[in-house]
């Protein structure tokens, strides 16, 4: 297979009732959770992830294969996965949000980050605190109504970012700036009402019959000197960013066998 960034998305409709496609760690793992919420997220997350590493090797997704894969959590908290008892050398990142999770896959077993996040109104504070001083400038500028679309972009791509460093919020995200590219003009792939000022824009954009542009960023962290390249694709109401550390062609969405 070519070396690129894989994915998938499902909802919490796509996870079946009954548990049987979990393996028995994952199963008593389940058990030890109290809250139905928590239960739910973590199943949803384990059901995207088997999914994908299902479709990416060509295998059915039915419970008598997903059960011999397994979805470990790595002493970062990163997802790590198994198959029959033996590591795999697949990288994997989840994110999960509002009924939906994606799963971000790359074959090399390298650091991958992704993430899902919901396009929603947050307070000035939230910019000030949590961005560099050049995003928020870029947030100031940016037109009111288009204003959460962007700062969830540029969030979500953070967020990548960190997960890709195995580091969650454990750093200060001012440390990590975002770069969306080129100037040129992307409105036509932005939500309605999202646009991006000229001085920024994309320098290419690469769209699949019937599925969303997924255009290029660049996440840089100075705390660590490491710089990640990425994706992101944004319709109206969400976000979805992807980060490897090399350059890879556009995110191939994968085809579950049902």
């Amino acid at each position: 297979m070519l070396m690129s960034i894989f994915w998938l998305q499902q909802t919490v409709a796509d996870v079946p009732a009954e548990n049987a496609w979990l393996c028995a760690n994952e199963t008593l793992r389940l058990s030890e959770m109290k809250f139905i919420k928590r239960r739910n997220d973590w199943l949803l997350g384990r059901w995207t992830a088997k999914c994908a590493i299902a479709a990416y090797l060509g295998w059915r997704v039915e419970s008598s294969v997903l059960d011999h894969i397994e979805i470990r959590a790595a002493t970062s908290g990163a997802p790590e996965p198994f198959i029959a008892e033996q590591r795999t050398a697949l990288g994997v990142s989840l994110s999960h949000c509002a009924g939906r999770a994606i799963a971000a896959l790359v074959p090399s077993g390298a650091a991958v980050g992704c993430d899902l996040e919901k396009v929603e109104p947050r307070v000035d504070a939230f910019v000030s605190d949590y961005f560099t001083a050049e995003e928020q400038l870029l947030v100031q500028n940016m037109p009111a109504p288009s204003r959460p679309a962007l700062v969830t972009l540029l969030w979500s791509a953070k967020e990548s970012a960190l997960k890709a460093l195995g580091e969650g919020l454990r750093l200060d995200t001012r440390s990590i700036s975002v770069a969306l590219g080129d100037e040129r003009k992307i409105s036509g792939h932005l939500p309605a009402g999202f646009q991006m000022p000229r001085r920024l824009g994309i320098h290419h954009a690469l769209c699949p019959p019937g599925q969303a542009c997924w255009l290029p960023l660049q996440v840089c962290c100075r705390d660590t000197g490491r710089a990640f390249h990425g994706w992101w694709q944004a319709n109206t109401d969400l976000v979805r960013t992807l980060v490897t550390a090399a350059p890879l062609p556009p995110p191939v969405l994968l085809n579950p066998r049902l």
